[in-house]
């Protein structure tokens, strides 16, 4: 099932667009911690703070949208209100691990070092997804006169993504090279990702 119809299918019907808003507003919640368990212990920067921030709002905010479809849904992050509960809760963090273990083999750093350039390397692959998805999204909810809208994050997620390109220039001059590498390694998870849900959005009925 292609990305669009699956997402126009999740959006025709309340309770799955629910759960899709939720399993978004977990991963926005699972970037944010993430990121902040990748801070320096002293050397923080301040872009690192308003991103782990800014994901942090889109948590909120996405979870907050699920009221507009009924606000007795989807209040936790159990497995129940998850779309695919398995493979999103991996996703990060597969990304991540997978991420570390190719940085190790073509830089030479530390502990602290590792974590900065997962959380770059990472994080750019993220948020080319999210310049992926969320218009996407938008279109199909502006299509369907749906009251939910994540223009907002769209704009938030494109200066995410300037800001992580500044970031990687200046931590190696062939960024883009081992970019490409992180990248296949998120497609494969976000291809999971997407059957996953086709799977289990495939099996409810539409009639």
């Amino acid at each position: 099932m292609e990305f669009q119809q699956l997402l126009e299918r999740i959006v025709r019907d309340s309770v799955t667009h629910a759960k899709w808003l939720n399993t978004l507003s977990f991963m926005e919640n699972a970037g944010a911690r993430k990121i902040s368990k990748c801070e320096h212990p002293v050397s923080v920067t301040l872009i690192q703070l308003k991103h782990a921030a800014e994901e942090h709002r889109h948590a909120y905010y996405l979870k907050k949208q699920i009221g507009k479809i009924d606000p007795e849904l989807c209040k936790t992050y159990e497995t129940e209100e998850l779309l695919a509960p398995i493979v999103t809760r991996q996703y990060l963090h597969s990304l991540d691990v997978k991420a570390c273990r190719y940085l190790q083999t073509v830089f030479t750093l530390n502990k602290e070092d590792l974590k900065y350039a997962a959380y770059l390397f990472v994080t750019y692959a993220i948020e080319v997804r999210a310049d992926e998805l969320y218009p996407v999204y938008q279109d199909i909810l502006t299509k369907e006169s749906s009251k939910i809208m994540v223009k907002s994050i769209i704009l938030e997620e494109e200066g995410h993504l300037e800001e992580m390109i500044h970031q990687l220039n200046e931590f190696s001059a062939d960024w883009k090279l081992h970019a490409e590498k992180i990248l296949m390694i998120e497609k494969e998870l976000h291809d999971l990702w997407i059957n996953a849900m086709a799977k289990e959005v495939s099996q409810l009925d539409y009639a």
